[in-house]
């Protein structure tokens, strides 16, 4: 990839074009008297019990500064190159508006894979290309037809580690299909690179302006309730997904209880708990590699782990009237009768090995 590479080239003309809503936050900061939002100078009832709700009347910063500054810290990136997104979902979203014209460009996916990138494919009117992952040797690797696949679409959205399979894609691999993509955008979905970051592709960026990381908060730290994500992007990709983002896509209470859970004190639990995982893990692998109803069995690097049994539907449908809710993936190809199942607490791995022991 040439660093010459420029996402104005590939971006819609439309996008382009079109001038940015500019909010009451962005064109002036919070300090002051503040009359220019249409906000209702008074804070909720329930304020006197808390300092964050004193500030609820007023709208939230769209980027807020101190939080970038700190995913960035983290992430060792700047901040310029983040852009904080309600979830990895609107990261793929905005990416999927900005770069693809409906009726004309394609999006490449690989599945089995996180539906998500098709669906906002669909929805925007791009075509999408499936390159599906080979399977050998109870490991999933991409296809050697990609590299000619990926010369014909606008994105090429990859999962390390992928959802469902849980495998991690080798960086040779990432950095060779990015260096051959002259007209579009290598997109690497980094959900679950927490639990094998030795995985990462980050560093690339450096001389790949044209990869695309998105990572998440909803995983390894345990926050999908509050919904952020990030795209880690050259900068000029990232100013282009602002012109389309809602104006203030991130709520307070969601920005200070991101801030309290990437403290140091924060981030030191949070390994413990990564720890904690990474071990009871093990003990399940352990058991399900011996459970005579397992016909296949993919570990992965993530949080979860997959297998193959003789009738996955009612494995789910079983498991969930005993109160344990599993994720049947038999709609993706290649993963007739998988049943994806999420490491949990030890109490919780307990009550499923109980069940399993029963279930025949």
């Amino acid at each position: 990839m040439s660093p010459a590479f420029d996402p104005l080239q590939i971006a819609r003309p439309e996008v382009l074009a079109l001038k940015p809503y500019a909010s009451a936050r962005t064109l002036a900061d919070s300090s002051g008297i503040l009359l220019n939002a249409n906000e209702n100078p008074f804070a909720p009832p329930m304020a006197s019990t808390s300092h964050l709700d004193s500030r609820l009347n007023r709208y939230p910063d769209p980027q807020p500064a101190t939080l970038k500054n700190r995913l960035a810290e983290i992430y060792g990136t700047e901040p310029e190159r983040l852009l904080i997104t309600r979830g990895s979902d609107e990261g793929i979203d905005l990416l999927t508006r900005v770069f693809c014209r409906p009726g004309q460009d394609r999006v490449l996916i690989c599945p089995p894979c996180f539906g998500m990138y098709a669906l906002s494919a669909q929805v925007q009117g791009a075509a999408v290309v499936e390159s599906r992952l080979i399977e050998r040797d109870g490991h999933f690797e991409l296809n050697p037809e990609i590299h000619d696949q990926a010369q014909h679409c606008r994105l090429t959205f990859l999962c390390s580690p992928n959802n469902p399979t849980g495998n991690t894609l080798p960086s040779t691999e990432i950095e060779r299909l990015a260096q051959a993509q002259l007209n579009g955008l290598v997109i690497v979905d980094e959900a679950y690179i927490e639990f094998a970051p030795e995985a990462s592709v980050l560093s690339l960026q450096n001389r790949l302006p044209n990869l695309v990381i998105l990572r998440t908060l909803s995983k390894a730290y345990g926050l999908a309730g509050c919904r952020v994500g990030i795209v880690i992007a050259d900068a000029r990709i990232i100013e282009l997904l602002r012109r389309i983002i809602a104006p203030y896509p991130l709520p307070t209470p969601t920005v200070e209880l991101a801030l309290q859970t990437l403290t140091n004190d924060a981030l030191k639990t949070q390994q413990q708990r990564l720890n904690e995982l990474a071990d009871e893990k093990n003990r399940l692998v352990g058991f399900l590699k011996t459970h005579p109803e397992v016909i296949q069995f993919w570990p992965g690097a993530a949080n979860f782990v997959l297998i193959r049994v003789a009738d996955g539907a009612r494995l789910v449908r079983e498991a969930a009237a005993a109160g344990i809710r599993l994720r049947d993936q038999s709609a993706q190809p290649g993963l007739d009768n998988a049943v994806r199942i999420t490491i949990g607490n030890r109490a919780e791995n307990r009550a499923l090995i109980d069940f399993l022991n029963q279930w025949s």
